[in-house]
């Protein structure tokens, strides 16, 4: 850099002018490009997961980061970061620069329920510090319980509870998570006392927890259960779905069942830091409508029970989630739960 300098000074006053705007002008466009997302992705790009491997978001995490990698040209992977209920992840990303080089894959637990149940213990807040890029999949939910369970309906599971309060232990994946909220609905309504147990890593823990019978019974996504309900380890006493779903014809509803209402079918979704630059945002959502918008990949994410429900743009998910972030807070407020 001496040099060079020491060469422009032998250069006439006009060169030197020209030479240095030159330069800023070869800066301003490279800032421009980063800025555009013209360029962008230069270097791989990370996806935090607030679980372990296992579970729906894991699973269209890598569906959707495999896909990227093909049409980016760049590697897309994947990292598994659970603890807090999920907050580990969350705050990572908040904090992580705003570049798209950090991104994560959550739900309606740790990106709408989370900033009410940890508004005292979060250093961040999720609905500002992280911007949504895309609503991804929705997946029903069941209530999951292992095989030899002794109740085969959400009465069964009443009787059985009022018998015995607090001795039947039910899992989530950690306190504030959906399956946590579900749960303590049903008991409100139904009059019962169950035993919480939270497991860190969202459904890759809590599936062997049930199956085991350490924690028999849980609100479950289905797309996690279905394999091991065909296996027999593990049956539904309800789901949560509008209607009876194909995939478990014999299987009452929680409408059917007398608790309409009660169960989340939730949805996954990618976000990244809030001040990432929109034209990076609009690629990233671009490379993901174009992977969740093949026919194919519809099927196969169909085949594991993920419905997609891309959302129309990025602007309209994160209407969404401030939406349900305001709509869970009210529910906590109004039954008075406090996630200490």
């Amino acid at each position: 850099m001496i040099g060079f300098t020491k060469k422009v000074a032998t250069l006439p006053r006009p060169a030197v002018c020209l030479l240095w705007a030159a330069i800023a002008a070869g800066a301003t466009v490279s800032q421009a490009n980063a800025q555009s997302g013209d360029s962008y992705p230069t270097r791989p790009v990370k996806i935090l997961v607030p679980y372990a491997p296992g579970g729906a978001t894991d699973i269209i995490a890598r569906i959707v980061s495999g896909k990227l990698t093909e049409s980016f040209g760049q590697s897309v992977v994947v990292e598994n970061r659970p603890g807090a209920s999920g907050n580990l992840a969350l705050e990572a990303v908040a904090k992580a620069p705003a570049d798209g080089y950090t991104l994560l894959v959550g739900n309606v637990s740790t990106n709408a329920i989370n900033e009410n149940t940890f508004a005292g213990v979060l250093h961040i807040k999720p609905s500002r510090d992280l911007v949504g890029i895309a609503k991804l999949v929705e997946i029903p939910h069941i209530i999951a319980a292992t095989a030899n369970f002794p109740a085969n309906s959400v009465a069964d599971l009443i009787a059985l509870a009022k018998k015995d309060p607090g001795k039947i232990n039910y899992a989530s994946a950690g306190l504030g998570s959906y399956p946590h909220l579900d749960m303590e609905k049903l008991q409100r309504a139904a009059g019962i006392k169950l035993t919480h147990i939270p497991y860190k890593g969202g459904a890759g823990q809590m599936i062997p927890a049930i199956i085991s019978g350490e924690a028999p019974v849980s609100f479950l996504n289905l797309s996690s259960a279905l394999p091991q309900i065909r296996g027999g380890k593990m049956k539904a006493l309800a789901t949560t779905a509008p209607k009876r779903l194909a995939e478990l014809p014999n299987v009452a509803t929680m409408a059917e069942q007398g608790f309409a209402g009660i169960g989340t079918n939730a949805w996954q979704g990618m976000f990244a830091p809030a001040a990432t630059p929109k034209p990076v945002i609009d690629k990233l959502y671009t490379g993901v409508a174009s992977v969740l918008s093949n026919p194919e990949m519809k099927e196969r994410l169909s085949k594991q029970m993920l419905d997609v429900t891309l959302s129309p743009s990025p602007a309209q998910f994160q209407q969404l989630v401030e939406k349900e972030t305001r709509e869970w807070g009210d529910f906590l407020r109004e039954a008075k739960i406090k996630i200490e």
